[in-house]
């Protein structure tokens, strides 16, 4: 299974870069991993952009403050079932500022909420990929979730 990661914005902090890098390394121990960054624009060319980059076996999952939260736990056994219906890519996508347009949530199979507070998409993405390498330690029996 491979996992692609799909993130409006840009690079600017190099320090929440590193650590994004990190958490990837140690993700595609046992997952092929990518990542996308779509310029940040207007709304409806970003979601023209994400959508693009999208197949149509993937397993969509958008990153929504309406979506369904979940513990590490749960995420682990999110990822299991997905691993066990033998999807072959995992899309994750993180949106602009704005949000998505009604195209990109007809394609979207799971809504997640990290939390319901606001970040910074940079930082989106080193909770994101922290919380996945978190939740693959836990399948793979790991004593990283508890360390």
């Amino acid at each position: 299974m491979k996992f692609t990661f799909i993130s409006v914005g840009k690079k600017n902090d190099s320090d929440i870069e590193v650590a994004v890098a990190d958490y990837t390394k140690r993700i595609s121990r046992y997952f092929q991993v990518e990542w996308k960054l779509i310029p940040t624009s207007e709304k409806i060319k970003e979601c023209e952009s994400i959508l693009k980059t999208i197949d149509g076996g993937d397993f969509v999952v958008v990153l929504d403050d309406k979506g369904k939260e979940m513990t590490t736990e749960e995420l682990a056994g999110f990822i299991e079932k997905r691993m066990n219906a033998s999807d072959k890519r995992i899309v994750f996508i993180i949106g602009g500022a704005y949000g998505f347009s009604e195209s990109v949530y007809k394609r979207v199979n799971f809504k997640w909420s990290l939390s319901k507070l606001t970040f910074p998409h940079q930082l989106v993405r080193l909770i994101l990929s922290e919380a996945l390498y978190r939740a693959i330690s836990v399948i793979k029996k790991e004593p990283y979730h508890h360390a």
